[in-house]
């Protein structure tokens, strides 16, 4: 059978899963949470395999800017998990547009540094 075929039955079949069964909803949620745990594994994957193809350049940069790193990246998965409860509020908004900028700043910090320094 042709991949793109079964692809497009595979899409069929959880659609009409969710249209014509009963509770058809909580299909819908359970695809979806399938979804968004493979995306997140996917994502983890990809950061592992970063950091092992870039472990010399990471430990390169200093007790300093590795914390800088680390923080930066920290803080990027922290607003992006409390996203939906951050932008609730005009405060909420303020903390989460905080957060990404100061992270990004601190990841131009490294990036600057590696630039200068590194290998």
């Amino acid at each position: 059978m042709n991949k793109t075929l079964r692809n497009v039955l595979i899409i069929v079949a959880a659609a009409a899963a969710v249209a014509f069964l009963p509770g058809g909803g909580d299909t819908a949620q359970l695809i979806s949470a399938l979804l968004g745990i493979g995306i997140t594994v996917i994502f983890v994957l990809l950061g592992i395999r970063f950091y092992r193809e870039n472990r010399v350049a990471i430990f390169s940069l200093g007790d300093k800017h590795r914390g800088l790193l680390y923080g930066a990246l920290g803080a990027i998965v922290l607003a992006l998990a409390g996203r939906a409860k951050l932008l609730d509020t005009g405060l909420g908004s303020l903390v989460f547009v905080l957060l990404l900028a100061g992270a990004i700043g601190a990841l131009y910090a490294v990036w600057q540094h590696h630039r200068a320094y590194g290998y």
